[in-house]
């Protein structure tokens, strides 16, 4: 059988840089003369790149992998692969104790995904290519697949500096590594020319971006050099540290008119003793002073965090503080997360370990809090005028729906837009007025 007559599906599991490294397996398998398709029940071969990050992450994983492999006995399928965070954390268990798994490859070894299809059509069975360094970018690609529609992601680095104590991802992904400059510039030229107009950067740590290869932080010099290239629009930045928000990154984001005014810091407490334990380098004093100074730079900024609950040692008091601190700091946009001890971190087996229904209760205190302060803050744009960039046609076919600068993909709240003229194109920004705003905090707005 040719490769062209073989049937492949990838499935990517988890954040924004797993749907990244699935794309250029996407691109390898392709150039390797597979045909690459989005059909688990017309498939010969299933390629799951999975999540382990946390518990839900690694059950959604382990549900993949059932549901695909009933295609094994009801379909075509013949061979599933594993891949991403899950197999290189527990490589021997996957194949062990699932059988229907014909191979598994850990995050430094994307770039061997053919060799290992071919291996599997040519017999070979209970395939581990996980061997060598956790990490690495190998594997990536100046011009590959891109899966979204209106936006693509451009990942900047790989893995993470940060030694955080609840915190897998060093483990499974490595230490920090940038991609060489003129590699990602090349690729955000690549990503110009097939008509995007948004770009969102992506590393484990944006804001260490260059520390490793260049002994600085370049950040802030990457995107002016990105906001030049014809074509591109919008730049976004993900995944932020507050102790890397420096004035260089501030100061660009202010007055770079194609960055937008939105930045995703996760600071995971507001309490500094939690904060110690956590191995976090933030402090209250440090997220506050950052803060302030971001708002006053740049008045129209829409700033997202993300908070965990139930670490170990964590009081009454300390979770009253946490949300005390977040009353005061009023994120635009705020997640939570329950803490679940992870093998090989060193919050796994940490005295104190908190109740579950404990963490449950927090859980639901924290997004209450959230709800109430994202009201807030949505409500205060009702009549404001905006660029909207249009990422896809509603369901009911009344609106298209898309996102201004303040909202990122997937996390955010979403923009329903009426065109008041003519029809409207996936790609398209558009100039809004919002009119209305939901109980989810999603605007409408009509064309203007």
């Amino acid at each position: 059988m040719d490769n062209k007559d073989i049937n492949i599906t990838l499935i990517a599991l988890g954040c924004s840089k797993n749907l990244v490294d699935c794309e250029c397996m996407s691109t390898i398998l392709r150039d390797s003369g597979y045909n690459v398709i989005n059909d688990v029940p017309a498939s010969d071969i299933v390629v799951i790149n999975t999540c382990g990050f946390i518990e839900s992450a690694k059950s959604e994983a382990i549900s993949t992998i059932l549901d695909c492999a009933e295609y094994k006995t009801a379909g075509r399928l013949k061979y599933l692969v594993v891949t991403g965070c899950l197999s290189q954390r527990y490589s021997a268990d996957v194949l062990n104790e699932m059988p229907e798994v014909d191979a598994v490859l850990g995050t430094g070894h994307y770039q061997d995904i053919a060799d290992v299809i071919s291996d599997l059509l040519s017999g070979k069975k209970g395939i581990n290519d996980t061997s060598g360094r956790p990490g690495g970018l190998a594997h990536m690609l100046v011009s590959r697949d891109i899966s979204t529609s209106s936006y693509a992601w451009l990942k900047i680095g790989e893995g993470c500096l940060h030694r955080c104590a609840f915190c897998a991802i060093p483990l499974i992904r490595g230490t920090f590594i940038s991609r060489p400059f003129e590699d990602i510039l090349a690729e955000a030229r690549d990503i110009a020319s097939k008509g995007y107009k948004e770009i969102i950067l992506a590393a484990q740590d944006t804001t260490n971006y260059g520390i490793d290869l260049y002994k600085k932080r370049r950040l802030a010099e990457l995107l002016r050099e990105l906001s030049s290239i014809p074509g591109i629009e919008i730049i976004r930045v993900m995944y932020g540290y507050m102790d890397g928000i420096d004035d260089e990154l501030i100061s660009e984001i202010a007055s770079n008119p194609k960055v937008a005014s939105y930045l995703d810091i996760p600071i995971q407490h507001g309490s500094d003793k939690i904060l110690k334990s956590m191995f976090r380098k933030d402090n209250v004093e440090l997220i506050t002073d950052r803060l302030n100074k971001i708002r006053a730079m740049i008045p129209d900024v829409i700033v997202r965090t993300t908070v965990m609950v139930g670490f170990p040692g964590e009081t009454e008091e300390d979770f009253e503080e946490l949300k005390s601190n977040l009353a005061k700091w009023q994120f635009d946009r705020l997640g939570c997360f329950i803490f679940s001890p992870e093998e090989g971190t060193k919050a796994f087996d940490m005295p104190d370990q908190v109740p579950e229904d404990v963490k449950q209760r927090r859980y639901e205190e924290i997004y209450a809090l959230a709800e109430e302060i994202s009201a807030q803050r949505v409500k205060a744009r009702l009549g404001s005028e905006i660029s909207v960039i249009i990422d896809e046609v509603s369901d009911d076919g009344i609106f298209y729906v898309g996102r201004s600068y303040g909202e990122s993909p997937e996390v955010d709240p979403r923009v329903y837009v009426a065109a008041t003229e003519g029809e409207l194109n996936i790609g398209d920004i558009v100039k809004v007025k919002i009119v209305d705003c939901t109980d989810e905090y999603d605007m409408t707005g009509v064309t203007i």
